[in-house]
């Protein structure tokens, strides 16, 4: 009997499929990862897996995704709970021991000071080199920058000249040059607050985007208040061909964030690279001193002031307090906007999820340790205003996105897929809750399970884990 060569060729394609996939099984079953988290419901927005996985992790990276069991030398059980890629917070400031400590316990696996920045990137790497809890970044800041060009005495924000003195063309040049020098040490981007610095011209903050245009880095904008505020910073960008990230859309927007947001859109749907951030709070925080502070309230009546609150006492500034607050220095809560309209930047799909945390001297503001939290609690599972894939990606893969350009390292952040970076959420949706308040601005989440950074648990059922320091830097290219 004489076979046909066409079944021949098939019985052997299927014999070899089944020793691939025998030895495929054997390879999942006798390997043994670092650790693995088991059970878990997998919620990845960059392929859009949702179900219930396995995952292995080797050497600080995703090494499987799979229905199989898989054996590890660790186990994290899921069951019952999300599993996420870790939160990444574009805007944080504080950057030390103790607010890493905080955006641990809601989430956070990547903390990045983008606004404000540092003067000197090389150093503030170089203080953090032995590790941190989280993974750490920094700008490269004008806001710092001109402080120190214009020898201003500011401890936080510029006081003085900083603030207030126009640079001169040789000063201008200083700033571009030094900015520029930062971006090749390192920096994640490039950081600038306008209302802080406001006698900054316009030739000056054209110099800072000609330097983003040439680096490709994008400026992250705290802009001027209103719609004029976003113009302005959209022209810069738009002349010079800069990427542009506008911080906090609702803080700077208030009553006017569905304008503001329809401009972003606008820009984008022409082809512009401009995006946006937002925080699920009506009320901000910065510091008393500051002249986003001082040159709106220094001359405000008893009715204006009463918008600022001490953090300490809780009480409402008039015009005495104000003045004496303003002589000792220190954060001031600035209750300024509507629930609606921060809703409305929450929701948008134009928004990442940014904390904009504050914390100082033993105070600062509720989103420093709940923000995450309170996004998944109140507009997912509460209000129902986003699904839980749309917080998530809000929170992961689009502030990633951002950032990509610039710092190739984030393409393996803000994902779960194999080759990407173990940093991991864990958090039952069901339970999940911020409890900060103004006055009691450190209480931590509920419902935050594990975080796991680079493969390292910093955070075990609710609880912050001791001793451990598993963070990395993350930053640009380093040109010599």
């Amino acid at each position: 009997m004489r076979i046909r060569r066409d079944v021949v060729a098939r019985i052997l394609g299927l014999l070899t499929l089944l020793e691939v996939t025998t030895l495929s099984a054997q390879q999942t079953t006798n390997t043994i990862y670092d650790r693995v988290i088991l059970g878990g419901h997998v919620m990845d927005p960059a392929s859009g897996l949702d179900a219930v996985r396995n995952i292995g992790l080797d050497d600080g990276r995703i090494a499987i995704i799979t229905t199989d069991a898989i054996p590890g030398r660790d186990t994290v059980d899921a069951r019952g709970l999300v599993v996420a890629p870790g939160f990444i917070d574009l805007h944080a400031h504080g950057q030390t021991p103790e607010t890493y400590r905080f955006e641990s316990l809601d989430g956070v696996t990547t903390s990045l000071e983008l606004e404000l920045g540092t003067a000197d990137v090389a150093a503030w790497y170089r203080e953090r080199s032995a590790g941190e809890r989280i993974n750490y970044g920094v700008s490269i800041g004008h806001i710092k920058v001109r402080m120190a060009v214009m020898h201003d005495s500011g401890a936080v924000m510029p006081v003085g000249d900083g603030a207030y003195r126009a640079a001169s063309p040789a000063q201008i040049g200083e700033i571009a040059h030094r900015i520029e020098a930062g971006v090749n040490e390192g920096a994640v981007d490039i950081g600038a607050g306008f209302p802080y610095t406001p006698a900054a011209t316009r030739d000056e903050l054209l110099a800072v985007f000609r330097v983003a245009a040439k680096t490709k880095t994008p400026v992250h904008v705290h802009i001027r208040p209103g719609v004029a505020g976003l113009k302005e910073a959209l022209d810069l960008a738009d002349e010079t061909h800069a990427p542009l990230h506008v911080v906090h859309i609702n803080s700077s927007a208030l009553g006017e964030t569905p304008v503001m947001l329809g401009m972003i859109r606008d820009a984008r749907a022409h082809g512009r690279d401009v995006t946006t951030e937002a925080y699920p709070y009506a009320a901000g925080m910065t510091e008393i001193k500051s002249a986003t502070i001082q040159d709106v309230y220094r001359s405000a009546s008893d009715s204006q002031l009463a918008e600022l609150e001490w953090p300490p006492t809780g009480e409402r500034l008039n015009r005495e307090s104000f003045a004496r607050y303003t002589r000792i220095g220190g954060p001031i809560v600035v209750h300024t906007n509507t629930e609606p309209m921060v809703a409305a930047a929450i929701t948008s799909p134009l928004t990442a999820i940014a904390s904009d945390a504050y914390w100082q001297n033993g105070t600062g503001h509720p989103r420093t340790t709940g923000t995450f939290a309170k996004v998944l609690g109140r507009y997912v599972r509460d209000a129902h205003s986003l699904s839980l894939m749309d917080a998530i990606r809000k929170m992961t893969l689009m502030p990633a996105q951002r950032l990509e350009a610039r710092v190739p390292a984030m393409r393996r952040k803000g994902r779960l897929e194999v080759g990407a970076d173990a940093d991991i959420t864990i958090f039952d949706a069901g339970r999940v809750i911020d409890r900060s308040t103004y006055r009691e601005p450190s209480l931590p989440p509920l419902g935050i399970q594990q975080v796991i950074v680079n493969g390292v648990s910093v955070i075990v059922n609710g609880q912050a884990v001791e001793g451990v320091a598993p963070g990395k830097p993350v930053r640009g290219a380093i040109h010599e």
